[in-house]
């Protein structure tokens, strides 16, 4: 196999990966930083290490982590590749070993026919900090270094996939995940880990087919699963379609069940067909569990096809009765939006705001700024990163003296494509239109890349 020459959107510009790994004190501050603003803000992400094999998609690549500490009215910097099994193969050999999700698999290699990048999603819990990808184990890491331990399996109770988008509870402290499996049954797993990191309990939970489920969401009583139309069907292969397929006559199907439940709890509810990648928040209400979303009409972001009013996500909210089994579904607003946030002291429970990144009208999935959704009054204000800027995901940093829903600050990394210059933006979350607080000039550039999270002060400590 020979390395792809052809050009791929993905290994261009400041999508292209940074191989440098570095440590910068002493960060140059535009603005100034908030005083009650004192932790770390990490973001993981795809960053291949050599070049790719075949055709190359972005969830491909290896993941690194950039972090940016806030400390005594300072920033430093540092990014760090997550060392994983397969990072350490291919980096003693010196050349990319996997291809990615577009070539076959590879069934001879060590460690099987996909390699866990642990590119995707960040959590803290128990004191623990994991890099995340939904195929296969965490990654331990120790911080403010973002040192990698290793592959994490929680003493060995970890016996299924491990979601991208684990849920902590910020009441209880009990984090619940799902593992889901394309091709063996039952195709999900549901299981939850105790305020002091023992994992308790995983339940095997029944799918008619294999389905990609990117992420889930929590109330205080419940937890809810998305059983949506994007399907892997072997069968498709013999008759020369590609196995996974976005299925637009397949219905999409919710299914609510109590927070320490079985498969034998589960009640499904049955809507049109959709996608989601991305949940906001869930919450109970009445006899209702009601739940908001990123919603789009079809996906092909796994696939190389071309649909009509596919990949253009809007935010939805539902309403599921569980007395009478009724569903009503809702479009909050006419603003493509993703990589929807909150105020993570909300998880599970009522909120009046919710953030996301406002897409760019450009062919890549590019964030022009940040949309703030007041879901009392109806309303969406939105932060503009300014002409020719792009950002991610920006993540709620709350404010340790005000518990108000709003009292914090929204921080995400910005690229300013005329300056090509990174730098790490925080907006007050209470004063959304207004001008950045602070900008952070990072001394090297950070490509686009996926979920962060933020850590306090405390935490790290």
């Amino acid at each position: 196999m020979t390395s792809t020459v052809a050009t791929n959107p993905y290994l261009e510009g400041n999508f292209a990966p940074v191989r440098d790994e570095i440590t910068a004190d002493n960060l140059k501050v535009i603005g100034e930083l908030p005083a009650g603003l004192s932790g770390m803000f990490l973001r993981n992400g795809s960053n291949p290490q050599f070049s790719p094999i075949g055709q190359y998609h972005w969830f491909d690549g290896d993941g690194m982590i950039h972090g940016v500490q806030l400390q005594n009215g300072k920033a430093s910097y540092r990014n760090r590749y997550v060392r994983t099994h397969g990072y350490n193969i291919e980096h003693k050999a010196g050349t990319a070993l996997w291809s990615g999700m577009f070539e076959p698999p590879q069934q001879d290699l060590p460690g099987g026919p996909s390699k866990n990048t642990a590119n995707t999603a960040l959590v803290w819990h128990a004191g623990k900090f994991l890099a995340l990808w939904e195929g296969g184990n965490p990654h331990a890491l120790t911080l403010p270094d973002i040192n990698t331990i290793g592959a994490y399996d929680f003493d060995g109770e970890l016996t299924c996939a491990f979601t991208a988008h684990p849920k902590v509870d910020p009441q209880t402290g009990e984090m619940r995940f799902i593992g889901y499996s394309m091709i063996t049954p039952p195709y999900l797993h549901y299981g939850w880990v105790a305020p002091d990191g023992k994992l308790k309990q995983i339940n095997p939970i029944e799918l008619p087919v294999g389905v990609m489920m990117h992420d889930f969401a929590i109330t205080e009583n419940y937890t809810i699963f998305m059983d949506l139309p994007l399907t892997f069907r072997p069968e498709r292969m013999q008759r020369g379609e590609p196995p996974m397929m976005f299925e637009r006559e397949t219905p999409s199907r919710f299914g609510i069940v109590p927070r320490h439940g079985d498969n034998s709890q589960v009640k499904w509810f049955e809507c049109p067909s959709c996608f989601i990648f991305h949940t906001l928040n869930a919450y109970e209400q009445g006899d209702e569990v009601v739940l908001i979303a990123s919603r789009m009409e079809a996906t092909t972001i796994l696939f190389m096809t071309s649909e009509e009013n596919a990949d253009i996500p809007l935010l939805y909210r539902w309403r599921f009765n569980l007395k009478t089994g009724e569903v009503k579904q809702e479009q909050l607003g006419d603003t493509p939006a993703e990589f929807p946030v909150i105020n993570n002291q909300f998880t599970g429970r009522q909120n009046r705001y919710g953030y996301a990144g406002k897409i760019a009208p450009v062919e890549v999935p590019l964030f022009e700024g940040i949309n703030k959704y007041d879901f009392e009054e109806n309303t969406c204000e939105v932060h503009l990163f300014g002409e020719g800027r792009f950002g991610g995901e920006a993540v709620f940093a709350a404010r340790s003296d005000d518990s108000t829903e709003d009292a914090g600050w929204l921080v995400t990394f910005v690229y300013d494509e005329n300056e090509q210059q990174s730098e790490l933006v925080i907006v007050d979350a209470q004063n959304i239109t207004s001008e950045p607080v602070a900008r952070v000039i990072i001394p090297q550039r950070v490509p686009y890349g996926f979920h962060g999270t933020w850590v306090s002060q405390e935490q790290l400590q």
